[in-house]
């Protein structure tokens, strides 16, 4: 079957621990920077920092809301942070790097693979739809991490 993948990168003039920090912390941090346009009724199910935590959302794409219910897991810990859908699978990665002593290169990536018709239509217009979204979501993000109120770090 056919990969689909959608990435946006951005650098973010805040210390690497800061931004990964707000990705973690799906209560208080995370929840702050989706596009509410796009995301709708985010509850934190389990946990809320880090691995272990499972969240629900309702998302808004092509006129329809679609309920996404997410483990996260920590590969790397302090670096990256993986949200994977607990019935499709579809995973998006965030990765966290330092870039400079006050700077951080942040990633998102999407991939999943879907069959079929539906995988076409996907293939054609998912990964620009998911692109805007991710802009917007790194724009907020940079927003939280270079503006004084934060949530602590985790670890």
């Amino acid at each position: 079957m056919p990969r689909i993948q959608a990435q946006s990168s951005r650098t973010i003039p805040a210390p690497a621990s800061t931004v990964y920090s707000i990705l973690a912390d799906y209560r208080n941090g995370h929840s702050r920077i989706l596009p509410q346009r796009y995301f709708r009724e985010f509850v934190v199910e389990r946990g809320g920092v880090g691995a272990g935590t499972i969240i629900r959302f309702r998302m808004r794409s092509f006129g329809t809301l679609r309920t996404f219910r997410v483990e996260i897991t920590e590969p790397e810990p302090g670096r990256t942070l993986v949200e994977t859908d607990l019935e499709t699978r579809i995973a998006t990665r965030f990765a966290v790097h330092s870039t400079a002593e006050r700077q951080a290169h942040v990633i998102v990536a999407t991939e999943w693979t879907s069959p079929g018709m539906r995988g076409w239509f996907e293939r054609l217009l998912a990964p620009g739809f998911l692109r805007r979204v991710y802009a917007e979501t790194l724009d907020n993000l940079a927003r939280l991490a270079t503006s004084s109120e934060k949530p602590a770090p985790h670890w």
